[in-house]
């Protein structure tokens, strides 16, 4: 179960002030429990866990496994919500070196072309047999025509298709269920296909086809994943005191100045579920000249660049801390004779007491120092922990954007860049 302590953050707020923000923290819950506020049209991201499909589940497991199996390299195609969730999944419950199974890796994310032309020169050297690369390739993208995703979707099945004869069965599409330029392409060439639901917004899509995919390709349980996000939608429901209090504090801190969200962790393989977090929230959020800035960083490396200003600059940022309680190395701290480096005061802990206890004193330094500090903690890194905390999140980024006036789940500002980009492209 996700736990959380706000008690460094909810002593910067009058009882008056948290009261106030709680309120409408309760009258927000209520617009999207009844499908009442604005936007609720995309609210399927809740109502596809009153109702898991089996059948999506097992299609994509059976897939997964066969592609384990065959591939050397998985290629996932996509941009924002279309692959930020997947890889911060993929990213917090894999090895951080090696590892079974295909190498899944990412395109369609920006417009490099050094990247591009790098990534298909590493997709023809042999493998480790010696062997030309087994390479299969997930494009996701609604429209199919986003310039990023699809400027690399072409080179990639480009190239594909000058080297695999069988290359209509190594193309998986997930886009939408009708139009769009992948469905002509579908049609055309009989690709796999599965469908984005139409009432999911990228940046909620991590437990649809979009992301469930290449998490399974990784090896990961996608149905504890998924079925852990039902638990704790059902617990939520029943109780929500725990998501409510999160939104409150945060609005409340928005309406007394705070403009600035620094998500950070002590667990490296938790850098990407931040950068899913700063998404999930700045598309969410940032709308009409409201909402705060959502940041990351990674302690202790970050500590080393960012701790200064967190310690002592403008106290006008809050700070959410994700902790894992358990750790999974093995490693402890040898007892040196020679004790040049002056540690042997640490023989006999585990690295994991080192870090906990850093998490410690930072939260207590940066608490001190006159930042208000929430803290969401996860028992251990496992499918089921990630499950809970990716609901909990979708939940409260609603709720919390409800607090604020704007609506949780459009994102207007986004095209304005498109517009001027395709018009210096010579786009007509």
């Amino acid at each position: 179960m996700i736990k959380a302590d706000y008690s460094r953050a909810r002593s910067f707020l009058t009882d008056n002030e948290y009261e106030e923000s709680y309120a409408k923290a309760e009258q927000s819950f209520q617009l999207i429990k009844q499908e009442s506020g604005e936007g609720a049209e995309w609210l399927g991201w809740r109502k596809m866990l009153t109702d898991p499909n089996d059948a999506i589940l097992e299609e994509l497991d059976s897939l997964a496994s066969t592609i384990r199996e065959e591939a050397d390299v998985f290629v996932v195609c996509g941009i924002g919500g279309s692959y930020l969730g997947s890889r911060a999944v993929i990213e917090a419950l894999s090895s951080f070196f090696g590892g079974a199974g295909p190498e899944i890796l990412f395109a369609g994310h920006h417009l490099s072309g050094k990247y591009l032309e790098q990534l298909i020169q590493y997709l023809e050297e042999p493998n480790d047999e010696g062997e030309p690369k087994s390479v299969y390739l997930n494009v996701i993208s609604k429209s199919g025509t986003t310039l990023e995703t699809a400027l690399s979707f072409r080179v990639i099945r480009n190239w594909m298709e000058d080297r695999f004869e069988d290359v209509d069965g190594r193309i998986i599409c997930t886009t939408s269920a009708t139009g769009g330029a992948l469905n002509a392409l579908i049609e055309e060439h009989g690709y796999q296909k599965f469908v984005i639901p139409e009432d999911v917004g990228g940046r909620f899509s991590v437990l649809t086809p979009v992301g469930l995919l290449p998490i399974a390709i990784a090896g990961i349980d996608i149905r504890s994943l998924f079925y852990e996000a039902v638990s704790q939608y059902e617990q939520l429901e029943e109780d929500p005191q725990n998501v409510l209090k999160y939104a409150a504090i945060k609005h409340a801190l928005y309406e007394k100045g705070t403009v600035t969200d620094l998500f950070t962790t002590f667990e490296p393989q938790l850098n990407d579920l931040c950068g899913w977090l700063q998404q999930l929230l700045g598309e969410s959020e940032g709308k009409d000249g409201v909402g705060m800035f959502p940041a990351k960083a990674v302690y202790s490396t970050d500590l080393h660049s960012l701790g200064q200003f967190v310690q002592d600059g403008p106290r006008n940022l809050m700070e959410t801390f994700i902790q894992v309680e358990q750790g999974n190395d093995h490693i402890t701290i040898d007892e040196d004779e020679q004790n040049h480096d002056g540690l042997n005061y640490l023989s006999g802990r585990s690295f994991h007491e080192v870090n906990t206890r850093a998490l410690e004193g930072t939260l207590q330094a940066h608490y001190e120092g006159g930042v208000p500090c929430i803290v969401i903690k996860m028992e251990e890194l496992n499918a089921q922990h990630i499950g809970e905390f990716i609901y909990f999140f979708e939940l409260m980024t609603a709720i919390y954007c409800y607090c604020l006036g704007v609506n949780p789940f459009n994102q207007p500002g986004v095209e304005f860049y498109k517009k001027e980009m395709y018009k210096l492209l010579g786009k007509k």
